[in-house]
């Protein structure tokens, strides 16, 4: 009896094994393209990736909500910025859809819409944001909406120009968030799904501080905050959110280094809230470390640890839908590692892998 009780134990443990799946998108001299993975959600264990589909530029990822499209950034074949739309099968592989030009130059990000009807693109190399409607199908229509950015700032090499990083919808559906590098704003301009139009008289402003860079941002899941990882800087910004209007008003500056860390080369790169709104996290490139931050109940950032010795040049990595896990991919050591989240203090702890993927720039989660 009692072996045929450890045996009901031990195949009760494997039924109730899960594999969570996540997509990673590459941008760099070995990406090939996008891949699909699985984690372990148990034991945090990374099952060696598999090549979807080989498409080029493929940096950032989107899906659209009701998790049976995927949208990746690429380049048209004359070289201007362009997105590609995938079905994903049952059997785990993808098919293409089809692809549109974004109206700008070296696309680098993408967000759908809470309807799923819509397509928000960021150009990075023009400094404009576009959106493009979403058919039934989950193909994309050419672009609805189309708005140029204007200005520069104080960096002699890299704000000559506007360079949108980012498009972020708020909970509501009725504003659209663009971190501009070039510029050190980020432009709120209200959305209507309904005809996917980007209403730019007049955009509200997040303004930064000059040299800042905004790269990315995150909304806050239940408070009406917002998080900009800056670039440049390496700071965050923590912004209080009017939902009514838009308008982001700063009030808190944070450093996402140690205070004794070599700042050469380093550059802040992806940022994400934890679903339970108590910990933000910010990767920070070279310095190859995730800064964690507790989130207050008024909002303010206190950072509680430096996870060090990530994968090299961490641009991105995804959190688990139910934030358990954080994978992060490594640009430069074309590999993948994953990390437990403590669920109350929002702590790291490293599982220890190098599961490789060439170039790996982007990790996103299947709904």
């Amino acid at each position: 009896m009692k072996y045929l009780n450890l045996i009901f134990v031990g195949l009760t443990s494997l039924l109730s094994a899960r594999e969570l799946t996540f997509y990673v998108g590459t941008l760099g001299p070995e990406a090939k393209g996008i891949w699909r993975g699985t984690i372990d959600e148990q034991t945090g264990k990374i099952a060696p990736p598999v090549l979807l589909t080989e498409i080029k530029n493929a940096s950032y990822l989107a899906l659209r909500p009701d998790g049976q499209t995927l949208y990746a950034t690429t380049e048209m074949a004359d070289g201007s910025g362009g997105v590609s739309a995938f079905k994903l099968n049952s059997d785990g592989t993808i098919k293409l859809l089809n692809s549109q030009t974004t109206g700008g130059k070296n696309c680098n990000h993408l967000a759908v819409d809470a309807t799923g009807k819509n397509l928000a693109v960021a150009n990075y190399g023009s400094g404009s944001v576009a959106c493009l409607p979403i058919k039934v199908d989950g193909s994309l229509s050419e672009f609805s909406s189309f708005v140029q950015h204007t200005g520069k700032s104080v960096h002699p090499a890299r704000q000559t120009s506007p360079h949108a990083h980012g498009v972020y919808f708020d909970a509501a559906n009725q504003f659209l968030a663009v971190p501009d590098l070039g510029i050190d704003q980020i432009i709120v301009y209200r959305f209507e799904a309904d005809r996917g139009i980007l209403n730019s008289v007049p955009p509200m402003y997040g303004i930064q501080k000059p040299g800042d860079g905004p790269r990315h941002l995150a909304f806050h899941p239940t408070l009406p905050l917002a998080f900009a990882c800056n670039e440049l800087s390496l700071t965050v910004t923590a912004f209080r959110y009017e939902a009514s209007s838009g308008k982001l008003t700063p009030f808190q500056i944070t450093e996402t280094l140690p205070t004794d860390a070599d700042r050469k080369g380093a550059s802040a790169a992806e940022i994400f809230c934890h679903p339970n709104g108590k910990t933000l996290y910010v990767s920070n490139r070279i310095h190859d470390s995730i800064a964690v931050y507790s989130i207050a109940s008024d909002g303010s950032l206190k950072l509680i640890q430096h996870q060090l010795n990530v994968p090299a040049t961490p641009r991105g990595f995804g959190l688990s839908p139910d934030g358990q896990w954080l994978i992060c991919a490594g640009q430069k050591s074309g590999t993948l590692n994953a990390y437990r989240i403590n669920p109350e203090s929002g702590i790291l702890t490293d599982t220890q892998q190098a599961v490789k993927v060439g170039s790996a720039s982007c990790v996103i989660f299947a709904k």
